[in-house]
């Protein structure tokens, strides 16, 4: 009998929903929300309140896209954390009303399990390159900079992470600081395509091990950006392409310096990355780059899988339901998880 997985996503600004069947999606359904834009962020209140609203027809839609009925779910998946509390709540709480109400179990997934996992979402008559285990994952994120070993799809372990700022945090504050706009990440990227990466040198803080730190780099962007603009007033104007293509590939280098290391000092060449800033077209170039000349079996999600969505959430509650994982209804969401 086929097992038919309901995901369900909602750490975030993004209300998405996604039917699995035997591993294979069906549909992915995503809601994204407009209004954070005009105040350079994500807002908690204003994004649980349109998750209160996306949620039925979003979840309504991909059953449909699926051709399924609610009845014909074997169990329903949903990301539990990290997140935002008010975001999680709408999801959490609507997967056990609806795995409630249908009979049917439910699955709690990690939302960084699910970016980690985005290599093994399979799409109908269309062929996926999957890594094998062990693989390095370069997690990365608005809210997250990790190197994970990925041992299966259920064991996990932090081989180093981010003390301060995620690297997707820096790409924001990053373009806010150039009055670039929100979300920093795609603009930087558009801009830096256009720019000389090696016109300006930024600081790169030198972590020991392979943890991270990025609040230096942005540090070293703002003092030399406010030293220049005095000499003047016009250079972040006519430098913005170079700033940025300068700006990015210092967090690459850095991102990059340490995946290295890691798989080196692991032996593993079964890379991969995940999370919103995987999508980086600079990133996404060096990885293969790095690749080619250390003999990695390098693995890129589809850019639509990059970001927050319900199929990741799906593949990872399916790999969960079928080692048996199931998730009591008193549970509750965390807006922070302490491991996988």
């Amino acid at each position: 009998m086929a097992e038919i997985i309901l995901g369900i996503e909602s750490s975030c600004d993004d209300t998405s929903a996604a039917v699995l069947r035997d591993g294979v999606l069906l549909s992915n359904v995503i809601a994204s929300q407009q209004v954070h834009k005009d105040f350079g962020g994500v807002v908690p209140e204003l994004a649980s309140r349109a998750h209160e609203q996306n949620i039925v027809p979003v979840v309504s839609e991909a059953l449909r896209k699926a051709g399924i009925q609610a009845d014909d779910l074997t169990a329903i998946a949903f990301t539990r954390g990290p997140g935002l509390l008010g975001s999680l709540l709408v999801g959490t709480s609507f997967a056990k009303a609806l795995g409630l109400a249908l009979e049917k179990p439910i699955v709690m997934v990690n939302h960084l399990q699910g970016h980690i996992l985005a290599n093994f979402i399979r799409e109908p008559d269309k062929p996926v390159k999957e890594p094998q285990f062990p693989y390095l994952c370069l997690l990365v994120s608005g809210g997250n900079s990790q190197i994970v070993k990925v041992n299966s799809p259920l064991e996990y372990d932090i081989l180093g992470q981010t003390i301060d700022d995620a690297v997707g945090e820096a790409f924001d504050k990053c373009s806010k600081m150039l009055g670039l706009g929100y979300p920093g990440g795609p603009v930087i990227d558009k801009l830096a395509a256009e720019g000389d990466p090696n016109r300006f040198h930024f600081a790169k803080p030198n972590i020991p091990g392979l943890d991270y730190s990025f609040s230096g780099v942005k540090t070293s962007l703002l003092y030399f950006v406010r030293d220049e603009m005095a000499k003047d007033p016009s250079f972040l104007e006519n430098n913005k392409e170079d700033l940025c293509a300068s700006f990015q590939k210092t967090l690459i280098d850095v991102l990059m310096g340490k995946l290295i290391r890691a798989a080196k000092e692991t032996r593993i060449r079964e890379i991969t990355i995940g999370g919103g800033v995987s999508a980086n077209s600079g990133l996404r170039r060096r990885m293969l780059e790095e690749g080619e000349k250390r003999h990695w079996n390098v693995y890129l999600p589809e850019r639509k899988f990059t970001t927050d969505n319900a199929a990741m959430i799906a593949v990872a509650g399916w790999f969960a339901y079928k080692a048996g994982v199931r998730t009591p209804l008193d549970v509750a969401p965390v807006s922070r998880m302490a491991d996988f």
